[in-house]
């Protein structure tokens, strides 16, 4: 098992929740949601926490928990479309792991998002408007913490975790199929499935 994590940030519907549990099956990886985590943490779904305490309570509590997981070993985190937003967490993702930015377009965000009633900022008379403010917004501060940019164009998240394997520094696949890892602590390679 690897200690290095893997942070995976986007707008919503880049596909970081689909592809991060993919990549972590492929390597044997832990795979963890930060916005499930907030909700397991509070009992309550983001749309609520939204409704009942607004977008900024929500943003403290989504800061909290990438503190927490990204201090965890040997993970892959999908995170919140938002989490970029805070400091001390684009510090805490790009100093912790390898993030991998996942890019698309808006016009795909828009459709794979168009009937999720469970993505609050989208619950507007202009969905594409907001899309488009959102990636205006954040577009710089996913560049800023990424250390590889994908864009998320790829047929399917099988294609798309290969992509992502083979930009992976220190993961090396073989014929077979068995990704391996270099060890921090030498040179011996360990098989992860």
């Amino acid at each position: 098992m690897t200690t290095k994590n893997i942070f995976l940030v986007g707008l919503m519907g880049s596909g970081k929740t689909t592809v991060g549990r993919a990549l972590a099956k492929r390597l044997g990886m832990q795979f963890v949601d930060a916005d499930h985590e907030v909700e397991a943490r509070t009992g309550a779904s983001i749309p609520l926490i939204f409704e009942i305490e607004g977008e900024a309570s929500f943003r403290r509590r989504e800061a909290e928990v990438i503190r927490d997981l990204t201090a965890r070993k040997g993970i892959v985190l999908a995170t919140g479309g938002g989490a970029v937003l805070d400091p001390q967490s684009r510090q805490y993702l790009k100093e912790r792991g390898t993030v991998i930015y996942l890019r698309a377009s808006v016009s795909s965000l828009l459709h794979r998002t168009l009937n999720d009633k469970n993505r609050p900022l989208l619950q507007t008379a202009d969905p594409r408007k907001k899309l488009e403010e959102l990636a205006q917004q954040r577009e710089p501060l996913y560049r800023e913490v990424a250390h590889i940019t994908m864009d998320t164009g790829r047929p399917n998240a099988h294609a798309m975790v290969q992509a992502i394997i083979s930009q992976l520094p220190g993961y090396e696949e073989d014929a077979t199929g068995i990704v391996s890892v270099e060890s921090r602590d030498s040179n011996q390679q360990q098989e992860i499935e």
